[in-house]
């Protein structure tokens, strides 16, 4: 059968591309050998943000005196694993449904099974040969393994996490990024002893310097112990070695940054040195015609990068004008309080000597956070010296995440300081600091 587009991969990269491609008139073939939505929906960012948010609602729970409710004895309340797994696979279910339904709707036809790319750039599944104009590579990335003498059964990837029938009591989290840091407070939120191993200086190497303290700080305080630049030497009988230290360890949870997945294929197509498929501004590889996004290019393991990175390509095969700036995307870490980043952090600025103003106001002066209890944080704002345009922003607060959407709307309009002193908020919220950081920045320069 001819399709115009066939697609490798059903996660946010993949279906994303199959669904706009459907849009803008292409027949559009989607291939896939296990689950739709790939790891984002069916082992990571909805799953682990959902047991995130019990764990989140489990530690709060212990604190509910503290806005006058009685009743509740904080040493009784225990954290139910099988339910809170239950709750988790619900809504992942959920949404692979509704994904399976906009493919349907759009017109997708989904061909199960693993696709091999023929030498003819043809595609192989099940047998049955598909050809297409145009072939996207969507196939996605694995944590890297752990090099150690560790056996198997201590080392958990993410995707076997939801296997544990219990939590093990001393945990130790592997790795760096967003995700490490929001395994290792999860199990320390359930009461879990949790030491933090990352191979490198920094846990969140692409977060701004005083994002990243605030956050090791954070942990630190709530008794997570960092050890930076370890590796996993031995584990055995509960303890592990790591650079010649002894740590008590009944699980390891590998959040290695990830290897790229690659699709079965005659053809040679180029990849880095890191094992991740090459490609040009376009998203297309060495071989024309066949493109590669998401998590299997390299260029980032954010699900809606991916999103977005499908988005692109279809439209440059359909003659659309789109543009892709990796900096124009948000960094969110889903911890308590939440971390979110867009736009150039200040060591970008610093080093390309560009003049820039930082304001920085804390959530315990919003109004809203004090009612809510969650005054952790700041807002903070990276704005260019000589005509405000608004250059980078950082949010630290209970829904950073959120919050950070306001941000992104500015700096994908190359808006200044002056456009944030123009939205209108609602009073009490949380998000009106935004504009009061924004004056704040504008008073400060009216004054020089």
């Amino acid at each position: 059968m001819e399709y115009d587009i066939i697609i490798i991969g059903a996660g946010p990269a993949g279906y994303v591309a199959a669904l706009r491609a459907s849009q803008v008139g292409m027949k559009t073939a989607l291939v896939e050998k296990s689950f739709l939505g790939g790891m984002c929906i069916n082992w990571g960012c909805i799953p682990t943000k959902a047991i995130m948010e019990s764990a989140k609602v489990f530690a709060k729970t212990k604190k509910v005196s503290e806005f006058g409710i009685d009743g509740i004895d904080p040493l009784k309340l225990t954290f139910n694993w099988e339910n809170v797994k239950a709750r988790s696979k619900g809504i992942t279910k959920k949404m692979s449904k509704g994904i399976e339904g906009l493919l349907a709707k759009h017109g997708v036809d989904i061909l199960w099974g693993e696709a091999i790319i023929n030498d003819d750039k043809s595609v192989t599944v099940d047998n049955k040969i598909f050809t297409a104009k145009d072939i996207v590579i969507a196939t996605g990335s694995y944590p890297a393994e752990i090099d150690n003498k560790t056996g198997k059964d201590v080392v958990i990837n993410i995707d076997k996490l939801f296997e544990l029938n219990e939590i093990p009591e001393n945990i130790v989290v592997y790795g760096k990024g967003g995700i490490a840091v929001e395994m290792a407070q999860f199990f320390n939120l359930v009461g879990k002893t949790v030491t933090l191993i990352t191979p490198d200086a920094k846990i969140l190497p692409a977060f701004d310097e005083v994002l990243q303290s605030y956050i090791i700080q954070k942990l630190k305080d709530d008794g997570i112990e960092f050890i930076f630049g370890g590796t996993i030497d031995n584990c055995k009988d509960g303890v592990l070695n790591t650079n010649g230290k002894d740590i008590k360890c009944d699980r390891i949870i590998n959040c290695s940054f990830r290897k790229a997945i690659m699709p079965v294929s005659a053809l040679n197509i180029d990849t880095n040195e890191w094992g991740f498929i090459k490609v040009d501004a376009n998203f297309e590889t060495n071989q024309p015609g066949i493109f590669a996004i998401g998590d299997v290019n390299g260029k980032s393991y954010l699900s809606y990068i991916a999103s977005a990175q499908g988005n692109v390509v279809v439209n440059k095969i359909k003659g659309i004008q789109s543009d892709f700036s990796i900096h124009n995307y948000p960094l969110n870490v889903y911890t308590i309080p939440e971390i979110s980043q867009i736009g150039v952090t200040e060591q970008t600025l610093m080093d390309e000597a560009i003049p820039y103003k930082v304001t920085q106001l804390p959530l315990s002066s919003n109004g809203k956070a004090l009612i809510e209890g969650n005054t952790e944080g700041f807002v903070r704002i990276l704005s260019d010296r000589k005509f405000g345009q608004v250059l980078g922003a950082q949010i630290i607060a209970a829904n950073a995440s959120d919050m950070m959407a306001e941000a992104s709307a500015i700096i994908q309009n190359k808006g200044s300081i002056y456009d944030i002193t123009q939205i209108i908020h609602a009073h009490p919220t949380i998000s009106e600091i935004f504009t009061e950081a924004g004056f704040e920045t504008m008073n400060k320069a009216m004054q020089e």
